[in-house]
């Protein structure tokens, strides 16, 4: 046998084993790795393209997310019923969008878009800069029907909107503006009105939830201390960039007032939500590898406290939310991807 032959074998032989402890060990739960023992029955909703930020509509027979998918070259707003099928654009198709979420009754949608400024793709961040996001300017908060007939402009300023939930006590809403020079929080009534900043710290705070009873508030920020971050924050912020590299997550009171940070590891944390119980937080964040790709989804106590890892295996796990009887999660992976990039939803049981 000769030498490169010896050494397909060896690889084949180190292969399987590591194939196995990501699929899982019970063949019945492909898609579950041996060691997520809060999850069961994973089933994948999308196939293909990179989907994110699926969230429940009120009465949790639908989703909407966003996805970058053929015909569309960035982000548009799409729903689907919770097991995948009729998967609909909602969006105008044009501009690029991020953050959808459904008002209570599920007759509307909201989601942030910049088709109001152009209706093609902003211009890709620049790789020079580093790992960048986009804050652009000229998105806006949109608001239209369920099926995404009568979009309409809803909050709109000469700065950056967007990132908008709306609480599960259905009387209020929180997103992330740059209306006053800084990417802050703000609290408003569902018609967009008694509008309320409550944050003030130099630094971007948003991906921002409610918790279910509607008092307490839970989001993601990166606050620079020193002289040089604050300056390196501010000239990308002044190119509608921010780098998202050390992320911490924080809650507060609905008003913003009793703020505290609970996690402090330097990482890239985000994606933070309320379990139903209002005691505990599931997020995302590459903890176990700060300069790594590889999230996984977390959950600990209000108070930082009694932190447990969720999910396993070397990929992406984020953008986690519950039903609101807490026994589903639905949350977006790169499991089972067949491209790069490719990211999909998909439904879990949840085991407490």
């Amino acid at each position: 046998m000769s030498h490169r032959i010896r050494r397909f074998f060896l690889l084949v032989v180190l292969f399987i084993p590591l194939c196995s402890l990501f699929l899982g060990s019970d063949s019945t739960e492909p898609l579950l790795h041996p060691e997520e023992k809060r999850l069961r029955n994973i089933k994948q909703l999308t196939f293909g393209g990179t989907n994110a930020e699926a969230y429940f509509s009120f009465d949790e027979s639908k989703l909407i997310f966003q996805t970058t998918r053929p015909p569309f070259a960035c982000d548009q707003i799409f729903t689907m019923n919770i097991n995948g099928s009729e998967q609909r654009l909602v969006s105008t198709g044009n501009g690029r969008t991020t953050c959808g979420y459904f008002l209570p009754g599920d007759r509307e949608i909201i989601y942030a878009s910049t088709h109001l400024s152009e209706n093609d793709c902003p211009p890709p961040s620049d790789r020079s800069k580093g790992y960048v996001w986009g804050v652009f300017r000229s998105y806006n908060i949109i608001i239209a029907n369920a099926d995404g007939s009568n979009p309409r402009p809803f909050i709109v300023s000469d700065g950056y909107d967007a990132e908008a939930t709306i609480s599960p006590t259905g009387d209020k809403m929180v997103f992330t503006s740059s209306r006053d020079g800084d990417l802050e929080l703000y609290v408003a009534t569902l018609d967009g009105k008694a509008m309320k900043r409550i944050t003030y710290d130099i630094g971007y705070d948003g991906g921002a939830n409610f918790s279910w009873d509607g008092t307490m508030i839970v989001w993601r920020g990166y606050h620079p201390q020193d002289s040089s971050g604050i300056a390196e924050y501010r000239s990308l912020l002044a190119e509608e960039l921010v780098r998202p590299t050390i992320m911490e997550i924080f809650i507060a009171d609905s008003d913003g007032i009793n703020k505290r940070q609970l996690t402090n590891n330097g990482a890239a944390n985000f994606a933070p939500i309320f379990h139903p119980d209002n005691k505990r937080i599931i997020f995302s964040s590459n903890m176990h590898r700060p300069r790594g790709r590889n999230f996984h989804l977390y959950i600990m106590n209000i108070d930082g406290t009694n932190l447990q890892q969720i999910t396993y295996g070397d990929g992406f796990n984020s953008f986690p939310m519950f039903t609101r009887d807490g026994k589903k999660l639905v949350f977006v992976s790169d499991r089972n991807a067949k491209e790069r990039y490719e990211f999909n939803v998909f439904l879990a049981d949840w085991l407490d």
